[in-house]
């Protein structure tokens, strides 16, 4: 295997006037490796994610794709990446098969090759019984189903997916999964991932987490909770500015405030819960304690959620 990097990205940056969407954005991703670009809207992701597919070009900096500049090599990039978009890119009107067909056709793909690889395709995708029907008539998960059959029919070296677990059940998810690591181990497969689902960062060999346009974390998902060496601790408190305050008084403790509750981190929360309730009596109405996630890794990076209210986003920001 080649030690050169199957994508190295150096110093990126991209504006749209005068926002800012990427700012000196820097790391690799290893030949082989499953690697995910996770942030919340706005973060940058799909900005990056533009500029990897040559749809976008940086405005400073260089991205290169098995050594191939994007902007100045951009033809053989393409030839090298299957893409899946978030939004939908197929003709309605088709059947799945026939979308298949005609995306291989675009790669060069012929006869009993591409029959093979289509028929691979719709069953490691659960599409075989549905492959006759017209697209239309699908429903949103089954689509993106063949989206994903689409962007993996001609086995690039490299496949970007924006959030690929849009529209699917978890028993689809599994499948999807299944699918990319059965592709990693026969063929190599690099696969670049945006995300907002913690659960699919975790899958992730490694990580870049993004935010205001910045890397503000990379590593494997283990590395990063372990930079946190502690568990978390949510406080509800009737007043959780006064708590806080409290905490600092008598624990030296540093807290925040995130969704009205009191957020600090403990090398022995569970532990500590008794002190803390036999302390402040009366005042903490409830207490949760748990390991470190990563959005804990987030939130002592960056002073704030990964997500502004509770319920995560469908879709990647810009």
């Amino acid at each position: 295997m080649s030690t050169q990097p199957a994508v190295q990205i150096e110093a990126l940056s991209h504006s749209y006037g005068a926002k800012q969407a990427l700012q000196e954005v820097s790391f690799s991703v290893g030949e082989g490796e499953i690697f995910g670009l996770l942030g919340p809207n706005g973060g940058g992701k799909t900005t990056l994610f533009r500029i990897l597919s040559t749809l976008l070009a940086p405005t400073t900096g260089r991205a290169a794709i098995f050594g191939c500049d994007v902007v100045r090599d951009a033809r053989q990039v393409r030839e090298r990446i299957g893409v899946v978009f978030q939004s939908q890119n197929l003709d309605v009107k088709l059947t799945a098969a026939e979308n298949l067909r005609h995306q291989g056709h675009l790669y060069g793909l012929h006869g009993r090759l591409l029959r093979a690889r289509i028929e691979s395709a719709l069953t490691r995708l659960g599409l075989t019984e549905r492959q006759n029907e017209r697209v239309e008539k699908l429903s949103g998960g089954l689509r993106r189903r063949v989206e994903l059959a689409k962007g993996l029919l001609h086995h690039p070296g490299l496949l970007l997916l924006d959030e690929p677990s849009t529209g699917l059940d978890p028993g689809a998810r599994r499948s999807l999964w299944d699918y990319l690591t059965v592709m990693r181990a026969e063929e190599g497969v690099t696969v670049l991932l945006t995300t907002h689902l913690l659960e699919e960062a975790d899958k992730c060999d490694r990580l870049a987490i993004l935010d205001a346009g910045q890397t503000v974390a990379s590593g494997t998902p283990d590395s990063l909770r372990k930079e946190i060496g502690a568990e978390v601790i949510l406080m509800e408190a009737r007043e959780p500015e006064t708590l806080r305050q409290q905490l600092r008084q008598r624990f030296s403790i540093e807290a925040s405030i995130l969704d009205g509750r009191v957020r600090f981190e403990h090398p022995s929360g569970h532990q500590f819960i008794p002190q803390l309730v036999e302390a402040f009596p009366g005042e903490i109405q409830s207490v949760m304690v748990a390991k470190p996630t990563l959005e804990d890794v987030f939130i002592r990076r960056t002073g704030h959620r990964l997500f502004a209210d509770a319920t995560a986003p469908n879709g990647a920001g810009n």
